[in-house]
């Protein structure tokens, strides 16, 4: 048996397919249950609303949306923070701001890798070049 700390509560469970324990399952449920009544007679809801409406958090929501538990074609003004700089968006973890500048970030990096590995391909080369000749001197 897999025993573990729910991470909300932080009371002792059997782990099992969720990583929080039965009881928080069912405050989420609830929660859960909340935001979609909520959503079904305000259709125009952002999520600032809806958190302040239903008193569930933000990152519960954002949650809701990400597991596809809230239909983002349901709530056509609905979006949630980026994952990075807290930019509201409709889709993805991150804006394209910060998809832009990390993609940017990840080819500086692979260019100066692949830059430093042919410099050290050519040191390794002129290396073996003067072992092959250093018995003559």
């Amino acid at each position: 048996m897999n025993l573990d700390n729910c991470p909300r509560c932080g009371k002792l469970f059997a782990k099992n397919f969720r990583d929080v324990c039965p009881v928080c399952i069912r405050d989420i449920d609830k929660e859960y249950q909340l935001c979609a009544d909520y959503l079904r007679e305000f259709k125009g809801a952002i999520i600032s609303e809806l958190s302040d409406q239903t008193g569930v958090s933000i990152k519960q929501i954002t949650k809701f949306i990400r597991e596809g538990r809230i239909s983002m074609v349901n709530a056509p003004n609905m979006s949630y923070p980026c994952e990075s700089c807290g930019t509201l968006i409709k889709d993805s973890h991150l804006c394209d701001n910060c998809r832009n500048r990390l993609t940017k970030s990840i080819n500086e990096i692979s260019e100066r890798k692949s830059a430093s590995s042919s410099e050290d391909k050519n040191a390794e080369i002129s290396y073996r070049g003067i072992n092959k000749y250093k018995d003559k001197f």
